[in-house]
């Protein structure tokens, strides 16, 4: 891990355009289409949106982003790991990185939205190893049978 690089990201590249649409493609074939809130490129390039790369050398093996909902409260988007490196601690390195960067920025509260299916069980289980709670929909969400939401006071 110690090649390992955290980078922000102003989403310009190739390389990170190629994952995140794979990461839309893969979420679209899992889950209905009402029920999928990955944000593209567009949407990860808003101001309110902090978008993180995780670099092993030259080579993008992970991404997440913090989406600004409100003074005291943000949301996790876009966790990634290239599938050639699931279960190889990437997710927990980024999302550590995530949590503390959220704490710096003045954040109380982080919550996120993943899938309900089995797809998504290391997720939850990743988010609640690293200290998130399962919650009632936030911001725009509505109760959904295809997700799940967590939060962690920070």
């Amino acid at each position: 891990m110690s090649s390992i690089k955290i980078v922000v990201d102003d989403l310009s590249g190739p390389q990170i355009a190629g994952f995140l649409g794979e990461h839309v493609q893969e979420m679209r074939s899992i889950t209905p289409p009402e029920s999928v809130h990955a944000l593209d490129l567009d949407g990860l390039r808003k101001p309110e949106v902090t978008f993180w790369s995780v670099m092993d050398g030259d080579t993008l093996v992970g991404c997440g982003a913090i989406k600004r909902l409100d003074a005291g409260h943000a949301e996790v988007k876009s966790m990634r790991t290239t599938p050639r490196r699931k279960r190889s601690g990437i997710a927990s390195l980024l999302l550590e990185h995530i949590i503390t960067e959220a704490k710096r920025m003045g954040f109380t509260r982080l919550s996120l939205e993943t899938g309900a299916d089995e797809f998504f069980l290391p997720a939850r289980k990743l988010y609640e190893k690293l200290g998130f709670d399962y919650c009632e929909p936030f911001a725009d969400y509505q109760p959904d049978p295809n997700s799940v939401f967590m939060t962690q006071a920070l």
